[in-house]
């Protein structure tokens, strides 16, 4: 009787650990399960998608201080596309302007006036003148804010007798904003002003 006794006892033990172990290994899948799904989760949010020419293209999402420089530098360089860009057609100049001044202050505002107040618009449709500019290169202070950089170019302005190339340099600061559709890049050029901008060389055609 007292064996029956010791063998209910041993076979309870053994089922008691049967039972603290299977629980340990049922609250640790539970676990890795868990860390698993939030480490997807976190994953997929850091993935975004864009939608462009009817195509999703797959882009991942990032601090803005992870990519200060890279998105300074491009808001700089798409103001100067947008601002120099000129064909002789007045509805790419008013587009193009227009789209320059949502990515600067008054400053920008008031090189545009001086400029059409000059005619220098109404020549560049009337003169059938192309004008772009080439980037190339640089300066940004990312130690101070807001940030100055100063901006160097090569102009080239096609007429119909002759295409001249200019250098160009302006310089200028830029402070941080909201994102819009008008402005991807959440910066505004502050201060604006064009320090150079000189004939290098004259080619006839």
């Amino acid at each position: 009787m007292f064996q029956q006794f010791k063998n209910i006892e041993t076979a309870f033990k053994h089922v008691r650990l049967f039972t603290f172990v299977l629980i340990a290994a049922a609250m640790a899948i539970c676990c890795y399960t868990v860390t698993e799904s939030y480490k997807m989760v976190s994953k997929a949010q850091g993935r975004i998608y864009l939608l462009a020419n009817g195509k999703a293209l797959s882009a991942l999402s990032a601090e803005r201080k992870d990519n200060v420089d890279v998105e300074a530098r491009d808001h700089i360089k798409m103001f100067h596309y947008y601002f120099f860009t000129l064909d002789p057609d007045d509805k790419v100049i008013d587009n193009n302007i227009k789209q320059a001044l949502y990515l600067a202050d008054a400053t920008a505002q008031k090189q545009y006036e001086d400029l059409k107040e000059n005619g220098y618009y109404s020549s560049v449709i009337a003169g059938n003148i192309s004008q772009q500019v080439d980037i190339d290169s640089v300066q940004l202070n990312l130690q101070n804010y807001p940030y100055y950089f100063k901006y160097y170019a090569t102009e080239k302005i096609v007429r119909p007798t002759a295409i001249v190339t200019r250098s160009l340099v302006t310089e200028g600061y830029l402070r941080n904003v909201s994102r819009s559709e008008n402005n991807a890049h959440g910066f505004l050029i502050e201060r604006w002003r064009i320090l150079e901008n000189n004939d290098k060389d004259l080619q006839k055609r």
